[in-house]
């Protein structure tokens, strides 16, 4: 995900902002530099990390042409309850349960250039995208039923 990132050092977008918090900057570019020596943690570690918990995880990616990055790695929980610790199993008075976070993503947006040599442009627009980073083990919840 970082390596899309690192790519680009210097980048201009356009940052859309909601009425009231910083309205002076509304529609304009700001410069964003990241940092490139910012490495990215997803390798062999997630892997066996994934592997031995108990919920136990992989990884689904999801691809979008659009999006910087263009593909984001989901976790998807392989149990639905949780691994017992004496190796007997599945037990399930415990739920497996994905952890989220959200991530900043930057959004392509095509711009029609006027004129007689339309050249695409294009601008990003900052957004969010909440995300599964892993699996955990959960007491399940229980909802008490009222009287009939």
């Amino acid at each position: 995900m970082l390596l899309v990132l690192r790519a680009v050092l210097v980048l201009v977008l356009t940052v859309s902002l909601k009425p009231g918090h910083g309205s002076r900057l509304r529609g304009k570019s700001v410069k964003l530099v990241l940092d490139p020596s910012v490495t990215p943690q997803i390798g062999r570690a997630a892997a066996t990390i994934a592997n031995m918990s108990l919920s136990p995880w992989t990884y689904r990616e999801s691809c979008v042409e659009s999006r910087l990055p263009r593909k984001i790695s989901n976790a998807v929980c392989l149990t639905s309850g949780c691994l017992s610790l004496q190796g007997g199993g599945e037990n399930l008075a415990l739920e497996a349960r994905p952890i989220y976070h959200q991530v900043l993503v930057l959004h392509k947006i095509s711009k029609q250039r006027p004129g007689p040599r339309r050249r695409k442009r294009y601008s990003f627009r900052l957004g969010t995208e909440v995300i599964s980073v892993g699996c955990t083990c959960v007491r399940p919840s229980v909802a008490p039923q009222p009287p009939v």
